[in-house]
């Protein structure tokens, strides 16, 4: 059988209010979503077992790996008998805050549903990325989304308001280092209440600009960005620069430590990267794309 070839998005949280600590220990949150015209490749075909390699030495190749995760959920759900060898082309980095490995494990309940004559539906797959992980149901949907609950709960956006993040041109900068996402939420909890947007000021929040017809540029806030900015001051000083300077709207995506810069199409953008690698050097990502 020749080999099936997915996409695997990186995503971008345009607004990211964490509303409180839950009693299973997961965070309630409300966020806007948009999937990157960029991402990961991954190629299924089938094997006698589930395997998992890629190109990036980095990325785990045992069960601790989300995409063997997710095929051993599909597998138990559905009886599916085959093994697949999966291969990851990776270019999201790790401990960025662009979901790469919710991405993966999607992507894969996606090829393994094809390659089984698609036994479940849509909402059914969404179950089974939720089991997996809190933000993987985003990955199913490839357009702008609301997630709420502990990630697992997505909702697509009115068309009105996806028309304003769909084909968004997009700056996306990553330094030379990465944030934990368990370590960013401890932070939360170490300075808690203080640290948490009320669920009813994160709704009326969104609903404003629902409401609007303003840009995606009004929409940006990130919760997450107070115990990042606190320990890595490099990020608040570049993004207040790019603000200054440039007029840009800015964020950080998750929980760190990429960030983005929301452009127009004819908005410069070689003296906006040449400021971003003087400031963080060499080792720094950026990379141009488009919001699905």
């Amino acid at each position: 059988m020749i080999p099936l070839t997915f996409e695997s998005p990186a995503k971008l949280n345009l607004f990211l209010a964490v509303t409180g600590r839950r009693a299973d220990g997961f965070h309630d949150l409300v966020s806007v979503v948009a999937p990157l015209k960029w991402g990961d490749t991954l190629t299924a075909e089938l094997a006698e077992e589930f395997s998992v390699t890629s190109n990036d030495p980095a990325v785990p190749t045992d069960s601790s790996n989300l995409v063997l995760k997710a095929a051993n959920v599909f597998r138990r759900i559905t009886g599916y008998s085959h093994g697949v060898k999966f291969t990851l082309e990776k270019r999201i980095p790790m401990g960025a805050g662009l979901g790469g490995g919710s991405s993966n494990a999607a992507t894969a309940l996606r090829a393994l549903n094809q390659l089984a004559g698609n036994p479940l539906s849509l909402e059914q797959l969404g179950a089974l990325a939720a089991e997996v992980g809190s933000d993987c149901p985003l990955f199913l949907n490839e357009r702008p989304m609301i997630m709420r609950g502990r990630g697992e709960l997505v909702q697509g956006l009115p068309v009105k308001a996806a028309n304003r993040i769909s084909g968004r041109k997009v700056l996306v900068f990553k330094p030379g280092f990465g944030i934990s996402t368990p370590w960013a939420y401890r932070q939360l909890v170490d300075k808690a209440p203080t640290s948490y947007v009320s669920p009813l000021e994160a709704e009326n929040r969104l609903a404003t600009w629902l409401e609007s017809e303003s840009p995606a540029d009004s929409l940006l806030f990130n919760s997450m960005e107070a115990p990042a900015f606190a320990k890595y001051p490099a990020l608040p000083v570049l993004l207040e620069r790019l603000r200054r300077e440039f007029g840009l709207a800015v964020g950080m995506s998750g929980s760190g430590s990429a960030c983005f810069a929301l452009l127009e199409d004819n908005s410069p953008v070689e003296p906006v990267t040449t400021l971003i690698c003087r400031s963080w050097g060499e080792s720094a990502l950026v990379l141009q794309s488009r919001l699905q």
